[in-house]
């Protein structure tokens, strides 16, 4: 069973999804793969640890705080290659952006390949099911272009913003 709660963030809604008290998503409202990775049943409990765990960590964020990641226990579906790309996600540091092809390099070399295409990062970034805790917004083009977000380029210009504060 899958259990569910809502966050109101300043960016709007955002619902969390967890199982076994590990969170397996965060999505804005009406993003892109909204509750993709969802198979099960679905109940609304808004006491679960996690959630309660994943709100505070979220007030803390959003008051320009840098909680840690591992504060969290996290467990997002997801293949293989896409739990590599999450994997380094989650080691960009608060206020520093990587890019696509930084990623790509990345993980090509520590399978020792020639090289791996940015944009099967782009695809793994943007199918990541817990946004913000796994800063997917933190990963820009190689031009330092804003590209691609799942849950809208406004937010992830506020996002970055609000972490060179």
């Amino acid at each position: 069973m899958i259990y569910i709660s809502h966050y109101l963030s300043p960016l709007g809604d955002i619902l969390l999804a967890s199982k076994n008290n590990e969170l397996i998503g965060l999505w804005f409202k009406d993003q892109k793969y909204y509750l993709e990775s969802i198979k099960e049943e679905i109940v609304e409990n808004n006491n679960e640890e996690i959630f309660l765990k994943t709100k505070d960590w979220l007030d803390r964020y959003f008051k320009g705080e840098q909680p840690n990641i591992k504060e969290l226990s996290l467990n997002p579906i997801g293949s293989t290659f896409r739990k590599k790309v999450w994997k380094i996600l989650c080691n960009i540091p608060y206020g520093k952006t990587m890019t696509y092809k930084e990623i790509a390099d990345k993980i090509s070399k520590e399978k020792g390949l020639k090289s791996m295409s940015a944009q099967a990062v782009g695809g793994a970034v943007g199918h990541n099911p817990i946004s913000i805790i796994i800063p997917c917004h933190r990963v820009v083009g190689s031009n330092g272009n804003l590209t691609g977000y799942a849950g809208g380029l406004d937010k992830k210009e506020y996002l970055l913003k609000l972490e060179q504060n």
